[in-house]
């Protein structure tokens, strides 16, 4: 019996920046948009859980190099808590396992929530993806087990709240990579006396993506279904937004080629530490300059600009 073959896909390279819907998981908007586009490889940049919503970067084709240092990024969220009660979850998905009265004002949570400003330290919870001996934390907690979770070290670079409504409250948190809002929700609840549970969760930012570059699902299937896949790929961010914070260095021809081979090159008034954008120059047949975005690199212990991540040369 002959088999079908599979269609691998075509190429296309970009960010495009989706709405994730309540009750949808990362990996089914990935899938989604990954079929919207026939684009042959796509990649999401950190997991949100189901019950989120909010900014799910979706990369595609050679901007997938990318999504480590956008997984690695600043998040931004807005997240309404409720108090009074501890699920095992740690949010209205999961069953009800504590209650206690709810007898704080607004200045009682103001005061409180500055003990969780700054570096602090948080143990994930048992129902995170992270995983233990290969196994995510939230397969082990829906059998029943109940594995030591060491803390870990994370910076709220910001945390407000915008309503107070008695017995619940809106905040805005900032924060680095690996930080489990539900769980600061739990402590910021034990930390009040009557706990404390994630009813509302909507990412805000990600990286260098904000929700006004958002597109819901519906749209983009509305924008395939009229311009196919060609007005689809009008939507894609360009590669170098996934790093668009990182210092930018401009490279002459022959350093552009040998950056292209793997080879570290010596750039005048480049940074002296960290990553950075490479852009190598072209020059048009009418003799105009332009710079085309490469990759990243990073500079090495000599000062030098070394390649790190590049993209193909489709040129």
């Amino acid at each position: 019996m002959s088999r079908r073959r599979r269609s691998r896909g075509r190429p296309v390279d970009g960010i495009v920046v989706v709405n994730k819907e309540k009750g949808a998981s990362s990996n089914d908007v990935l899938q989604r948009v990954k079929r919207l586009y026939g684009a042959a490889k796509a990649g999401h940049t950190g997991s949100l859980d189901p019950l989120a919503t909010g900014v799910l970067p979706i990369c595609l084709g050679e901007a997938t190099k990318f999504s480590q240092f956008l997984l690695d990024s600043d998040k931004s969220y807005r997240t309404v808590v409720k108090l009074g009660a501890r699920t095992e979850t740690g949010d209205l998905e999961g069953e009800i396992v504590e209650e206690r009265p709810v007898n704080v004002t607004q200045s009682d949570v103001e005061a409180i929530l500055e003990q969780f400003r700054g570096d602090i330290d948080q143990i994930p919870s048992m129902y995170s993806a992270l995983k233990y001996n290969g196994e995510p934390l939230y397969k082990l907690a829906r059998q029943g087990i109940v594995v030591d979770r060491p803390s870990r070290r994370i910076t709220i670079h910001r945390l407000e709240m915008v309503a107070f409504n008695g017995d619940s409250i809106t905040l805005e948190v900032d924060c680095s990579k690996g930080t489990y809002i539900r769980t600061l929700a739990e402590d910021i609840g034990e930390a009040l006396g009557c706990l404390a549970h994630v009813i509302e969760l909507h990412r805000v930012a990600a990286g260098p993506y904000r929700e006004d570059q958002m597109h819901t699902l519906e749209a983009l299937e509305a924008v395939r279904d009229g311009g196919g896949h060609a007005a689809l790929d009008e939507l894609l961010l360009p590669l170098d937004t996934s790093v668009s914070d990182w210092p930018q260095v401009r490279l002459g021809q022959t350093s552009s080629f040998y950056i292209t081979q793997g080879q570290p090159v010596q750039v005048p008034q480049a940074p002296t530490s960290g990553g950075v954008r490479l852009y190598g120059q072209e020059i048009s047949e009418s003799g105009e300059e332009s710079f085309r975005f490469l990759g990243v690199g990073e500079i090495d212990d000599d000062g030098r600009v070394a390649p790190k991540r590049l993209i193909s040369n489709k040129s």
